[in-house]
């Protein structure tokens, strides 16, 4: 027994498994654009999917809301607001309804999406930003400071700007000798790091105008590169071995000479796109023209990235949009969501962890990055830093109603003598008592307001429904803190060595 605990590593997220929504659930009939730039071409959030489509004589993406499903229009208002195609797209973190896109006119422009969507085709933006001499493909949203924004263009240039004033506050034009691959953010923002067709990786603060660290040839191999910064302060970089491999490895920042670990996985030419998860420490690595998403554990034992699982379809993906954590449906126990990007559809695949609890999982989610900047813009120029402000996912679960009556094993409907609520119910948890004894005042209440006896038979109806579910739920809680006491029991007296 000992023997094999030693073998397998111990993890809540080793059984995790990726499923792809069903037919009716997909958008049909959209667009994928056809660009060579090696971009996910789509962003999600709590509330909207943006799209980059083809469109002729200039550049347009799709925004629809996150319930929107099925066929899509072909006169579907889209933002055309670019005179080229769009390279990138990113949902703004403080704010559900303003998005950045980046196009190859060299102009980065900033949106402002109604509520429920768009009804006409929105083509001014509140905000341009122009700066870049070149085509602009890589955006990045600062994590805890309000409107500020990261550019990377193929003119070699990095733009940080100030979008609530339009400003270009900083500009880093001598970092690098070649195109910009990626560029990542650090959990607290004060640094970002960089990959480049130079083969290096470089983090690079912002504010002083200089490279901190350089890492030259991170991946021996020609191909693109991706590098995504930790929470821990780590580094994960995505590329190629000298014999065309795919490979990852992870760097410490403080020591950048050899990485803490690299591993291959295939010889496919598809750019590694990899998607981080910082509330879990899991990324997913999905690859352009690949029919897989590998997904993958970082601690801090060795080997440190533990390959976990990973999804795989007939089709292979144009892109991927990522959802952000606080959209997830934490009543189906769903850690991550994609919307992969087919040649004309867009599929939801979600990726969740096996419990049979209705309860609330709290270790699967941890609180996570909420809409409240921890930072104004100016504090951040004057050099202030702070970590992003965290909210609880526990708002967003609800108690399945449709459970409360059908529990295996149970009676639809307890009376208080099977549940025992009157030895346990007391003056700390007075919820149920204090329901029953209002009842009749409540009543009278509808009767002053309205004598219809129908009226007054409804209310009945309602209120013994909700106390006949409290009930329930109450019995089934007791139940399973007795179930809790007796493992607890057992395990004690495993590890005693007892039978």
């Amino acid at each position: 027994m000992s023997f094999r605990r030693g073998v397998v590593r111990q993890s809540k997220f080793r059984h995790v498994f990726a499923q792809a929504c069903k037919a009716e659930h997909c958008l049909d009939d959209v667009r994928v654009s056809r660009v060579t730039w090696d971009g996910p071409l789509c962003a999600a959030n709590l509330k909207f999917i943006a799209v980059i489509i083809e469109a002729g004589g200039g550049g347009a993406f799709l925004v629809l809301p996150l319930t929107k499903t099925g066929r899509v229009d072909q006169n579907i208002p889209t933002v055309c607001g670019h005179a080229a195609p769009v390279l990138d797209v990113q949902w703004c973190p403080h704010d559900d309804h303003v998005i950045a896109s980046a196009s190859e006119d060299c102009t980065v422009k900033i949106w402002q999406i109604p509520d429920g969507g768009l009804i006409t085709p929105m083509s001014e933006a509140i905000v341009t930003l122009e700066g870049h001499s070149k085509r602009v493909g890589i955006l990045a949203w600062h994590p805890s400071a309000l409107n500020i924004l990261l550019t990377a263009g193929c003119d070699n240039v990095l733009c940080v700007w100030d979008v609530g004033t339009g400003e270009l506050v900083y500009q880093l034009s001598d970092a690098h000798p070649d195109l910009i691959y990626s560029v990542s953010w650090n959990r607290e923002g004060n640094v970002f790091c960089t990959t480049c067709k130079d083969k290096a990786l470089r983090v690079i603060d912002p504010r002083r105008g200089t490279v901190l660290k350089v890492r030259e040839k991170a991946h021996e191999g020609t191909r693109p590169m991706r590098a995504v910064f930790l929470a821990d302060g780590k580094i994960l970089t995505t590329g190629f071995s000298r014999m065309s491999e795919r490979q990852l490895a992870l760097w410490d920042t403080r020591d950048l000479s050899e990485p803490m670990v690299t591993q291959e996985m295939d010889t496919s030419n598809g750019v590694l796109l990899p998607f981080y998860d910082p509330d879990i420490n899991m990324v997913y690595l999905c690859g352009k023209g690949d029919c897989t998403i590998r997904y993958f554990e970082v601690t801090d034992e060795s080997p440190y990235v533990h390959f976990l699982s990973l999804y795989s379809s007939k089709e292979p993906q144009r892109g991927a949009g990522f959802l952000s954590k606080r959209g997830v449906d934490v009543n189906k126990c769903e850690i991550a969501r994609f919307y992969k990007l087919h040649e004309r559809k867009v599929e939801p695949i979600s990726m969740t962890v096996p419990r049979k609890s209705d309860l609330f999982q709290a270790d699967l989610y941890p609180d996570t990055a909420g809409l409240e900047p921890a930072l104004l813009a100016e504090d951040w120029i004057a050099g202030q830093d702070a970590l992003p402000l965290l909210v609880s996912l526990s708002v967003g679960y609800t108690v399945p109603p449709s459970k409360c009556g059908t529990l295996r094993g149970r009676p639809k409907q307890l009376s208080q003598t099977d549940t025992g609520l009157g030895s346990t119910v007391g003056p700390e948890n007075p919820t149920i008592i204090q329901m029953e004894r209002e009842g009749s005042s409540y009543e009278c209440g509808v009767r002053d307001i309205d004598g219809g006896e129908e009226r007054i038979k409804k209310e009945e109806d309602q209120l013994s429904d909700i106390l006949t579910e409290v009930r329930v739920l109450r019995s089934l809680v007791l139940a399973q803190g007795q179930r809790i006491d007796v493992l607890e029991r057992q395990i004690a007296r495993n590890e005693d060595g007892e039978v």
